[in-house]
């Protein structure tokens, strides 16, 4: 399942984000890649150090947090700290899949879901497209800044070369509380559900029992 989040960050605050960001130094990116990532992948990264980093890190958690649709889709557990990549000049990654785990400060996480906020507008570069394969094909993904598209980690994907301009982005993963893909579509499409209806006035006959449906397979499914 493939989501797009629009506009988690407005065109105002993507740009104040970018000129923190982009007085930062940034590095080799394949200073936080495995021995065979290192061979796909091309581009510059902040250091998961950087003070900056890690404060606007938190800051693209708590927006997320806020975002309902994000929450419906991703029923998220636990986050692994967004990192921050840069490419230019031809720089790309090469199809790969995620790492199953992720070590923190404070434990482990599962990558159970993969995460890019776009902070480029699309027409300021040329390629840098997110290409990911999934049941439905080969989809590419080319977001409007500010926005964010959400996406199995177990999925084939990759970014294209950048041929011209830049493509700055935050990218993360997370654990959610529901492991199984299919699963947690079935929970995400039933709360669209219950929303577009609540919407439409729906009887609350109807809606309180879909809702009780819905808590009792979150219950079943969950890993809490």
């Amino acid at each position: 399942m493939l989501i797009e989040i629009p506009q988690v960050f407005s065109k105002t605050e993507v740009q104040q984000l970018r000129q923190q960001l982009d007085a930062r130094p940034w590095i080799d990116g394949n200073q936080t890649s495995g021995s065979w990532a290192a061979t796909r992948k091309n581009n510059r990264q902040l250091s998961q150090q950087d003070p900056l980093a890690q404060e606007l890190g938190q800051m693209i958690i708590q927006r997320l947090l806020a975002q309902p649709l994000f929450v419906s889709a991703a029923l998220p557990l636990q986050f692994y700290p967004p990192l921050f990549n840069r490419y230019q000049g031809g720089q790309c990654f090469g199809y790969h899949i995620d790492n199953a785990i992720r070590h923190t400060d404070e434990g482990m996480v599962r990558t159970d879901l993969s995460a890019t906020l776009f902070l480029s507008e699309p027409e300021s570069y040329e390629g840098g497209e997110l290409m990911i394969q999934d049941t439905y094909g080969q989809q590419r993904v080319k977001l409007a800044a500010g926005s964010l598209v959400l996406y199995p980690a177990s999925s084939l994907h990759q970014v294209t070369p950048v041929t011209a301009g830049e493509r700055t982005a935050a990218f993360m993963w997370l654990q959610s509380m529901v492991r199984d893909n299919e699963q947690r579509q079935l929970l995400f499409q039933l709360d669209q559900s219950i929303q577009q209806l609540s919407a439409q006035q729906a009887s609350s006959q109807e809606i309180f029992n879909l809702t009780g449906v819905y808590h009792n397979l979150l219950r079943r499914w969950s890993e809490l």
